[in-house]
């Protein structure tokens, strides 16, 4: 998976260190982030975030309209972040496509922050299972990773096709990696994104 640099659970500021009134909405989505990956979506709620973030819940009326807007606004931050931010940094490193295709392969073994990101998008993914707006925006993020990847197959020669297949296979084992970080050691997984790597860019141009 891709990443995401939304700010992590455990990493919300203390009383101490940012007075209360000073809150914004992104100390409400990370909040609410935490929860989400902590519990569930269900636990996602007004009161709780006002808890968690020892404010009251008139506080939250000031940034959000409903609890749906903060659960939009989160879902929006989470696209934005883990997708479109990280293709734009791709972009303007003006990279060749191979050595672009092999720094996707490397997304995963990024330690402490690609596990955060994981834990953030199964948590979100598990609430998409039952929920049209979440689905929606895993949708949108799958449909434009995996018509990025393609695109940098395309730029190596493959023909459309088989650099659908080919993203499709790239994404997949992202995902994988991502979800079975605590499986084998660091060598095997290099050996492995390796292994994939040949293989997904032999009998390019």
């Amino acid at each position: 998976m891709f990443g995401n640099h939304t700010r992590r659970p455990g990493s919300l500021p203390s009383a101490d260190a940012k007075h209360k009134t000073q809150l914004g909405p992104e100390d409400w989505i990370a909040a609410a982030t935490e929860l989400l990956v902590d519990k569930s979506v269900d636990a996602v709620r007004v009161e709780a975030l006002s808890k968690k973030l020892s404010i009251t819940r008139g506080s939250f009326y000031h940034h959000f309209e409903s609890r749906d807007d903060l659960l939009g606004r989160l879902l929006t931050c989470w696209r934005t972040k883990a997708t479109e931010q990280i293709i734009e940094r791709f972009e303007k490193r003006n990279m060749k496509p191979r050595d672009l295709l092999r720094e996707l392969l490397m997304l995963p073994a990024h330690g402490g922050s690609a596990k955060a990101a994981a834990a953030i998008e199964l948590a979100i993914r598990t609430w998409a299972r039952h929920d049209k707006m979440a689905r929606q925006f895993v949708d949108e993020v799958d449909n434009k990773r995996l018509a990025y990847i393609a695109q940098c197959f395309s730029a190596l020669g493959f023909d459309i096709g088989e650099a659908r297949m080919r993203a499709f296979l790239l994404y997949s084992y992202q995902s994988s990696e991502s979800l079975l970080f605590n499986l084998d050691d660091e060598r095997r997984k290099e050996e492995r994104r390796q292994f994939v790597e040949r293989l997904l860019l032999r009998s390019g141009q």
